[in-house]
């Protein structure tokens, strides 16, 4: 979705106006855009998840500012920093029979040689569900399929620097707004697909950024045999992450939106 809503020719993040025409919307779908961006136009802020401090469910969770992500064998745990928002994921299981739609959907996990694959289905629909914040809706339908991978710092420093000439960087007090120009390892990107028939004519395959990291912490997983309990755990902020190679499995250690 394309914000139409510019600021020194790029989108502007203090008005958010999504393209109601494009094509991909169905008829229902882009009457609610066009609703949200009637009254963003105005100047006021539209209702959302996040601002009425409800749960805002997958994927429109990726926008946090800040998350960590915890890992053991069997599960993966990721907290958000607003409204206390958690997802579980359960690594190497089929879905639940039936599901009963949650917040934040019935989420398994597994590998795929390199890459984190995450799919979520059941996410359940409340008074502002929506998968963005130009007012997209979805429907019991909605299935997001998650992939993450390790990009090497020349081609994430690239990925980054592509959006940016695209989207406003938020300004702020907070060191974690800012990248460290002095880190040259490893970032994470993040490419998800929101499948939903009764909102979308077709399936939207979305890139996120690969940010450049300050101020994370890696906390790599004990080797087999140890006594600790094997997890990994990565606190970040806005673009801000240090990632690391994992031991097993190639788990890639940090998601910023």
């Amino acid at each position: 979705m394309r914000n139409t809503s510019r600021r020194n020719g790029v989108s502007n993040v203090y008005q958010l106006i999504g393209d109601y025409t494009n094509p991909i919307l169905k008829p229902e779908a882009a009457q609610a855009v066009k609703k949200a961006g009637e009254i963003a136009s105005t100047g006021v802020t539209y209702p959302t998840p996040s601002n009425q401090c409800w749960p805002g469910g997958v994927p429109f969770i990726f926008w946090n500012i800040g998350m960590q992500i915890i890992q053991q064998p069997d599960k993966i745990a990721i907290l958000d920093s607003n409204d206390h928002e958690v997802r579980h994921i359960r690594l190497n299981q089929p879905h639940r029979e039936p599901v009963t739609p949650s917040w934040y959907g019935d989420s398994v996990g597994r590998y795929e040689g390199d890459t984190l694959v995450i799919e979520t289905v059941g996410v359940r629909i409340g008074p502002f569900a929506m998968v963005d914040m130009y007012g997209t809706p979805h429907s019991p339908a909605l299935h997001v399929v998650e992939r993450y991978r390790l990009l090497d710092y020349e081609a994430a420093r690239e990925a980054e620097e592509r959006g940016e000439r695209g989207n406003f960087r938020l300004q702020g007090s907070d060191p974690g707004l800012a990248p460290d120009p002095n880190y040259k390892g490893k970032g994470l990107h993040l490419e998800f697909t929101v499948e939903d028939d009764d909102v979308f004519t077709t399936p939207q395959l979305i890139n996120a950024r690969s940010p450049r990291w300050a101020n994370g912490r890696n906390l790599s997983a004990p080797r087999t045999g140890t006594n600790t309990t094997p997890e990994r755990t990565l606190r970040c902020r806005l673009r801000t992450s240090r990632i690391s190679e994992p031991n097993t499995p190639p788990f890639a250690e940090g998601l910023l939106l």
